[in-house]
Parts: structure tokens; sequence; C-alpha cells
């Protein structure tokens, strides 16, 4: 097992000479937070850094959520139902939510109503802290836990498909709706690039597998740090 300090310099020595076309950025540009970064699946998947996982130290504490950053009384897990609804709910000032309707694409499940529902972090924290997170601030793993910025960070899905999911990476889980593969390591190779997670060699092979139905498949984020 790594040291989370053997971590950190691993993932960070990886994003430095990672290869990834940055919008905007001249040729041979260290990318930074900000930075738009386009490419490939199949070449986001490649360029993840591969490393050792370590769970030392980790607590879903250390990923403070959910937060009302904007102070409207709905909590970031409310405002990601809401924002996921096909069909609008009513939210009231106490942001209770009533109606709507919403589609889980793990499971290709439709609800009325949102209590069959729960959000899941694409990436789970406990796997952040073992790709990295680990190394991160207390702010940045609460930004993290609470990030609206890019849509697939957070999903709202059918919650009994969540909790069967729990902290499982690609090489242990993935969407029961063969349809969504695609669109699911998409979203994990855009996650883990956005936050400069690693991967470990089993995440490795499980993705490489995965990406060969959609390997020329773009993906576009903005990096977070």
């Amino acid at each position: 097992m790594r040291k989370p300090s053997s971590l950190v310099s691993t993932l960070l020595a990886a994003a430095a000479v990672a290869v990834a076309v940055v919008a905007g950025a001249a040729p041979g540009a260290v990318a930074a937070p900000g930075d738009t970064v386009s490419t490939t699946v199949e070449k986001a998947v490649g360029n993840l850094p591969v490393v050792a996982e370590d769970s030392t130290g980790y607590s879903s504490d250390r990923f403070a959520h959910w937060t009302d950053p904007d102070q409207d009384g709905c909590n970031t897990r409310a405002e990601v139902v809401v924002a996921e609804a096909t069909t609008p709910p009513a939210v009231d000032g106490r942001c209770t939510i009533t109606g709507g309707a919403w589609h889980s694409y793990y499971d290709k499940r439709d609800h009325s109503g949102a209590g069959a529902l729960d959000v899941d972090h694409l990436v789970p924290v406990a796997e952040a802290w073992r790709s990295g997170a680990s190394g991160w601030s207390d702010e940045e793993r609460q930004q993290y836990a609470n990030d609206m910025a890019d849509p697939r960070v957070l999903v709202a899905v059918t919650a009994s498909v969540k909790r069967a999911k729990g902290d499982k990476d690609p090489a242990r889980w993935e969407p029961a709706d063969d349809s969504a593969d695609c669109r699911y390591i998409a979203e994990w190779a855009a996650v883990k690039g956005r936050w400069g997670l690693a991967v470990d060699a089993d995440e490795l092979a499980a993705l490489q597998n995965l990406v060969a139905e959609c390997p020329t498949e773009e993906i576009t984020y903005q990096l977070a740090r």
C-alpha cells in the first residue's frame, strides 16, 4: 500500500504529464484548475494515473455534505433531485418536494415522486478517498461532495440501486441496464479527470474493457483542481 504522501506525489506527477487537449491552452502547457479538457473516453481512461488504493483514515465525515451554499433552504441533495426531474416537482419554502417525475438511468426506471430516489456520488466519496482525496484539504473534500458545477458528479437514481452500488468502482459494479455502460464510464472518467483522481489496476482493466463499446465518444470537463 502506498502512504498518502506517496499517493499525492504520484497524482501530481501524473497530472503534469497527462496527455489531454486543453481548450485554449498553449501546446505543452500544464493543465490548471478552471481549464477545459476535451478528449475521447478511451484517451481519458488511458490518461488516468494508476495507483494502489489506500483506505487508511477514511470516514464519510471527511466529506461534509449536504450543504446549502446559496442558502435557499434546499441542500445540495435536494437541488440535484429537483434539477434532474423530467417533470418538474413543486418545491415549497421549506424545500418539501411534491409531485414530479424522474428517470433513473442506472436501472432504466421511471419514478413519480421523489421518495424512491437517492442522490449518488457517481464516484463514491470512499472511492475518491482511496484514489487521492485523502490528500486534499477538508474544504476541497466538501467541494467535491457537493459539486453541482458538473452535473455528472451527482446523480439522482433509484435508492435501492444506489445502496447496492455502495462504494464500488467499475471493476465491481456497473449499471444493470447495459445501454447505460457508455454513459457511465464516460461520466466516471470525466469525474475522475475533473478532480485529478487515480484508478487502481483492476478498475483500469474494467474501464478498458467497457470503453471498447464507445472508444471515440467525446467528453469535455473543466478541471476542479
